[in-house]
């Protein structure tokens, strides 16, 4: 089976090799992924994940999988952080507070059939002093992730719980990844 991974994110491609899959080629689709009005993160995630699909070329594809990760501190979407300015607002309101990480998951198949889910992940960073939130604005690690931070990178350090999938905050859950892809009968697991 030939999977077209539509997604240009360097974690994703890191998470998959963790459970074995190697994408036959890489294609992020190109999508306008502005929230609609009264959207909330959950219903982002999902609504971005299957229009990527829809939108992904399966030409010599059996399937595409696609994500979308958004960060909400509740209804409220904090996207990639368009400045350093930006980054700064969303960490602080982030500090002392949960908030949420959704991933919407798809698996889109040549016929145009689209399995799906969508995983939340609670989180709830420290109190970031002034100090913390310029020296993480200062490393650039904030640059092109959801909500200004990256779990795996320095800002773990901020993270006083997590309840959830960790693999989803990074950007794609595995544990629903391997069920969709196995689901359909994609070779997952290493065989002779």
């Amino acid at each position: 089976m030939r999977l077209l991974l539509a997604s240009g994110s360097p974690r994703r491609l890191e998470l998959l090799a963790r459970i074995g899959v190697v994408p036959d080629e890489i294609k992020p689709a190109d999508i306008d992924e502005t929230p609609l009005l009264g959207e909330t993160p959950r219903e982002l995630a999902l609504r971005l994940c299957l229009a990527k699909g829809a939108a992904a070329d399966l030409t010599g594809f059996d399937m595409a999988l696609t994500a979308d990760t958004v960060v909400g501190v509740g209804r409220r979407i904090l996207g990639k952080p368009q400045d350093a300015v930006e980054a700064k607002e969303f960490l602080q309101l982030l500090s002392g507070r949960a908030h949420r990480v959704w991933t919407g998951v798809a698996l889109t198949m040549a016929c145009g059939k689209q399995v799906q889910r969508v995983v939340g992940t609670r989180l709830q960073f420290k109190r970031l002093t002034d100090n913390e939130i310029s020296a993480y604005i200062a490393s650039n690690d904030w640059q092109g992730k959801a909500g200004g931070y990256g779990v795996q990178g320095m800002a773990e350090m901020f993270v006083r719980n997590l309840n959830g999938s960790y693999s989803n905050v990074m950007g794609l859950p595995l544990f629903e990844t391997y069920g969709l892809l196995s689901g359909l009968g994609y070779p997952v697991l290493p065989h002779d």
